[in-house]
């Protein structure tokens, strides 16, 4: 094979040379400029999160000071109002004791129910605002609790169970509220209208999935009785917190059923 004049091959060498040296070139130029991109992401993704740390810290603060405030109302509302409804059973039972008409002892005896009616309404607000309490455990100890005592001075016997709870499972104040005030409509309607002699509370929890249970052996909700304002501010109340209530009526009694999660 004839091979190729030493000024051709010099070229070609030197072409070959150059071809590589700009190749190389353009790479260093590529991976320059990848990495002064990807800098710029990173930066811009620093900036972003100390953006979004700023922000979480001031919505920390803000909740602490919520938090303050609230525990500074509840501490307000225990001194001075609980001292002041004190101070009237106090004087109601001793006048009621100095009392000789039986019209007067009795509208004392109407006093004295109102007050502690009252006393019973601030320890359910004072619980409320107590930020220490949002826990799955501090809700369902408190809500064994006001039902029992509830259900103290009648003839309904109370029964409660709780299966796989984690107490210390954290519940927002209007979560915790809500299912409240729906366990207080529940328990009050057996009491008023079921006929029963017993109340099973029943708590459960699978993850994040939390249910709570009111069943009585009382006479039911018969399909013709109109549903009354009661069960609907109970479903309301759960929509409102992307939950569910539903019933179960039977003739051996009623159960109504609370999903929330948690």
């Amino acid at each position: 094979m004839k091979q190729l004049p030493d000024t051709i091959r010099l070229a070609y060498i030197i072409a070959v040379i150059l071809l590589i040296t700009f190749v190389i070139f353009i790479v260093l130029i590529v991976v320059l400029y990848n990495k002064k991109q990807l800098f710029f992401i990173q930066q811009q993704q620093l900036k972003e999160a100390e953006y979004q740390n700023q922000l979480l810290q001031k919505e920390l603060e803000k909740q602490k000071i919520l938090e303050q405030e609230r525990e500074r109302i509840s501490h307000d509302m225990h001194d001075d109002l609980g001292a002041g409804i004190s101070a009237l059973k106090l004087q109601a039972e001793f006048i009621k004791q100095k009392a000789s008409d039986d019209d007067l002892q009795n509208d004392i005896d109407e006093l004295l129910k109102t007050s502690e009616e009252m006393n019973i309404s601030m320890r359910e607000m004072l619980w409320s605002l107590n930020s220490g309490n949002d826990t799955l455990g501090s809700f369902i100890d408190y809500a064994i609790l006001y039902t029992g005592n509830f259900l103290k001075k009648t003839k309904i016997v109370l029964h409660s169970e709780c299966e796989n709870i984690i107490t210390e499972t954290p519940v927002s104040t209007e979560m915790r509220r809500n299912l409240f005030l729906c366990l207080k409509e529940a328990v009050n309607n057996v009491y008023k209208h079921s006929h029963a002699n017993t109340l099973k509370l029943s708590f459960s929890q699978e993850k994040n999935n939390f249910s709570m249970r009111i069943a009585d052996n009382g006479k039911g909700i018969q399909d013709e009785q109109p549903k009354g304002n009661g069960l609907r501010n109970m479903k309301r109340r759960m929509n409102e917190l992307s939950g569910e209530c539903t019933v179960v009526s039977e003739n051996l009694g009623t159960c109504l059923v609370f999903k929330i999660i948690v």
